[in-house]
């Protein structure tokens, strides 16, 4: 028995979606579907809720899942609920966007699930609405990226200065001042001098930082600015 025997009966989905940044450009985490509708098409990896999980635990379920993952940086983004969004059912997804470090993920649980890290600019034809998807947390990742230092999340533990601004110039596909945005970022105190220098890349002598991760804790809501006009190289 029900208390809402008039009730429509809808499903409640999520959708995940997963950046990731490899050093030079941002990355979406998509799955091949194994199953209809739309089988052997790309997707956002989702699921349904469970009957007695909360969205967020939901959305940390199928991230661990498809990455290996706890702890990572999730947000709640949009709930999308067009009739007719899904052919299969009717079904109102709540979209989550994660921010993950690409070389601590699981690759076997991502091969596991058929899945691949894809470029944005080279992402293939979506599922559903979920092109729709990807283009608000593209947007919401921008705004964000400016006001507050969420893209310390996609970086390693150890990082450059020019590894932060290559990580900002593709995230808004623009180039930025080295000067300025150097400055900027050092003043802001977040960052720790390791003592060590880039052995690895072209920038051999770039010193090596981590990131303040108490001050980083404590300021995250403050609104930083990272990218204001200035920052903009007219190169």
């Amino acid at each position: 028995m029900t208390n809402y025997p008039q009730a429509t009966r809808i499903l409640v989905a999520i959708d995940c979606i997963i950046f990731g940044f490899d050093g030079k450009d941002i990355k979406l985490l998509l799955v091949k579907r194994n199953f209809e509708p739309e089988k052997g098409k790309w997707s956002l990896m989702g699921g349904f809720v469970n009957k007695d999980e909360d969205l967020s635990d939901g959305a940390a379920r199928i991230l661990y899942n498809l990455t290996g993952l706890k702890n990572i940086y999730v947000e709640q983004l949009e709930t999308f609920g067009k009739a007719s969004r899904d052919p299969a059912e009717r079904t109102v997804s709540v979209v989550f966007f994660a921010l993950i470090k690409i070389d601590d993920h699981d690759s076997e649980a991502v091969r596991s699930h058929n899945a691949s890290w894809i470029t944005l600019e080279a992402r293939p034809q979506l599922i559903f609405d979920h092109e729709q998807m990807v283009v608000r947390a593209c947007e919401h990742l921008r705004y964000k990226a400016a006001l507050h230092p969420i893209g310390f999340e996609l970086l390693p533990e150890r990082f450059t200065i020019p590894q932060l601004q290559k990580l900002y110039e593709a995230i808004y596909s623009i180039p930025i001042d080295r000067r300025n945005f150097s400055r900027k970022l050092l003043s802001t105190g977040l960052l720790i001098d390791t003592g060590h220098k880039n052995t690895n890349s072209a920038t051999k002598k770039a010193t090596l930082y981590r990131l303040d991760e108490d001050k980083y804790k404590a300021k995250f809501h403050s609104f930083w600015n990272f990218m204001p006009d200035s920052m903009r190289s007219n190169e």
